[in-house]
């Protein structure tokens, strides 16, 4: 009988931690090898966007696990591995690195993550641009912003805004460039989308919409500013550009798994061949959310990644337990603290509460009278109420809900019976 290779993740990342973890807490004793191709040993990645402004980022600090909590837990971290190739075979199969390492294993997670989408812009190898991903994107750009004076984001998203924020707190002139008609267009209502692009500009940011950008400008290499199409020139001595990922789908595709906006899987984490699996940011999958509205989606946070990762690792062990989450996320952008619950999509009214002018409220999205969701800025006790109300199917009626002298907490009831 073949010896069994154990477990491979491919992607060290929080994820991948924790379907490792997971495996252990349901009873495998097999061997687990996690492989990424980061030096670093897994680190939390949020922090990244808002710990920038000192200059240098301590990954150290930023450790998911310690060294002897993976011994303890007999998983083979191994770092500075790209994982390049993969093939099957009916006892499992072999990852081969760019490095000429070989992995054998017998059973296969890919915790592959996303990169980030770059723009084919005139200027972007110029010195002073950037992209975030990684610590040593964050690294490289902690040690521009120090010496910076104007900085250019481009994308108005919850990383841009984050950089942003943090860049305009440190002393520096910040524009944010955005290609649409509002700011995180995709992820908020227009109220919610206003409401950030008057914040920013109260408090120093220039934030620019359908801003249409034909190249960066340089002098001796370095980047000296932004040309927008209407002969806007920005100055800049430091250019990000957030304007979003796209899921690593690569070492799906060399097994011939599904692939669509992401790795396809099923509520239970499994890949089109039955016996893959594939969690966090890199994975399509049903929607989870009992009251979304259908259809896959790909989601990209920590709670995410978290309670996908465990859905996946009971699937590897034969455990088909589906996959159903509320998701909630959130965005601090200096003193703004942003907490979303549920998913949006699909609404079909809006309840305001509180006042945006004065940095405290609360947008709740509603679908055929029933509460979805809520964007909640510096709020946190409507956040609570709304997310425990998802969470326990409960509801939160429209009209009593505009009355902001009601806690919602107060509010919530169990949803009428047809």
């Amino acid at each position: 009988m073949a010896m069994d290779a154990g477990t491979l993740i491919i992607g060290a990342c929080q994820t991948g931690v924790q379907l490792a973890a997971s495996l252990r807490e349901l009873g495998d004793t097999s061997p687990i090898t996690l492989v990424g191709e980061e030096p670093h040993a897994p680190y939390q990645r949020p922090p990244l966007s808002k710990e920038l402004h000192g200059g240098t980022i301590d990954v150290a600090a930023l450790s998911l696990r310690t060294a002897d909590w993976y011994r303890g837990q007999d998983i083979s971290l191994i770092t500075g591995e790209r994982i390049v190739h993969l093939e099957r075979d009916n006892d499992g199969g072999a990852a081969t690195s760019a490095g000429g390492r070989t992995f054998r294993f017998s059973r296969l997670a890919l915790a592959t993550g996303a990169a980030v989408r770059r723009l084919p812009l005139e200027g972007a190898e110029l010195a002073g641009v950037h992209y975030l991903r990684d610590a040593s994107d964050a690294a490289r750009l902690a040690a521009d912003l120090a010496a910076a004076r104007d900085v250019v984001v481009i994308g108005g998203g919850f990383i841009g805004l984050e950089v942003a924020a943090g860049a305009r707190a440190a002393g520096k002139r910040v524009t944010v460039l955005e290609a649409a008609p509002r700011l995180v267009g995709r992820a908020v209502a227009e109220e919610t989308s206003e409401y950030f692009r008057a914040a920013h500009q109260r408090r120093g940011t220039l934030v620019v919409l359908d801003a249409q950008i034909t190249r960066l400008a340089g002098t001796g290499g370095q980047v000296a500013g932004v040309e927008l199409a209407d002969g806007t020139q920005v100055s800049a001595d430091v250019v990000l550009i957030g304007v979003g990922v796209v899921p690593r789908t690569e070492l799906a595709e060399q097994l011939g798994l599904a692939v669509e906006n992401g790795i396809e899987v099923d509520e239970h984490g499994l890949c089109s061949d039955g016996r893959t699996v594939a969690a966090g940011d890199c994975a399509n999958l049903p929607n989870p959310y009992v009251r979304g509205s259908g259809g896959r989606v790909r989601m990209e946070s920590v709670p995410h990644a978290l309670e996908h990762a465990k859905t996946a690792a009971a699937a590897l062990l034969g455990r088909r337990e589906p996959y159903r989450m509320l998701p909630w996320f959130w965005s601090d952008q200096g003193d703004i603290k942003l907490q979303i619950a549920g998913l949006s999509a699909g609404f079909d009214q809006t309840v305001l509460r509180g006042d945006p002018e004065a940095d405290k409220f609360s947008l709740l999205y509603y679908r055929e009278g029933k509460i979805i969701a809520a964007d909640c800025v510096n709020s946190a006790a409507d956040f609570m109420a709304v997310r425990n109300a998802l969470a326990r199917g409960q509801d939160i009626p429209a009209a009593a809900a505009a009355d902001v002298g009601a806690r919602l907490k107060q509010l919530t009831r169990e949803p009428a019976v047809a």
